[in-house]
């Protein structure tokens, strides 16, 4: 079982991920990033496919058939997103349907989005959490694999807050991943294999 990895930012999630011994073989960035060195120091393949364009002219179709073939060179089963910053377009979750995981700072169905922290903290709510789910088409939307629940304290900041959700994050996505990559192989789940 192979998961390729999508990575934009510092690399924490990504590292939490490593550090659980998962069998990443490929990690595909959208940007130079920590992300980048973490796989390094982990000896997983890099590849980098950047977004050059954050405007209307940007074509997310092609764009993603190009993050597509990154994963496809290295004969991925599984894709798990670890903080990448672009929503991608159809063919990723045609290629690997019901295969794509997303981890997200907020009880999903409650605060989707860039901002859910920020939005959560502005909604007044005492508790929120972090999500892990099947990634989907529509943004933050796929079926809950996991979730835990996490305190909002008074003087909370957008900054403190995500920082305690990371925490769980970066311990609640390896167990859920791993428990997702133990259920594929017990049913001998590579891709067009279920049922055999």
């Amino acid at each position: 079982m192979r998961i390729g990895a999508l990575a934009s930012g510092t690399g924490t999630i990504l590292e939490s991920l490593v550090d659980a011994g998962l069998p990443i073989s490929v990690v595909v960035v959208d940007r130079a990033c920590g992300a980048e060195k973490i796989a390094e120091r982990a000896g997983i393949a890099v590849e980098r496919v950047v977004r050059s364009r954050f405007d209307e002219g940007f074509d997310r179709g092609a764009y993603t058939d190009l993050v597509v073939a990154a994963l496809a060179r290295h004969e991925v089963d599984v894709v798990v997103m670890a903080g990448y910053g672009t929503v991608l377009g159809p063919s990723i979750h045609e290629r690997w349907a019901g295969r794509v995981l997303n981890t997200h700072p907020a009880l999903l169905p409650s605060f989707k989005g860039w901002h859910a922290v920020a939005d959560a903290l502005a909604a007044g709510v005492k508790v929120t959490g972090c999500t892990v789910h099947l990634a989907t088409l529509e943004v933050d939307d796929g079926p809950i694999l996991a979730q835990e629940a996490v305190p909002v304290l008074d003087g909370d900041t957008v900054e403190t807050l995500h920082e305690r959700i990371k925490q769980v994050e970066r311990r609640l996505y390896p167990r859920t991943v791993r428990a997702f990559v133990d259920t594929l192989d017990a049913r001998g789940g590579r891709p067009g294999d279920e049922g055999t």
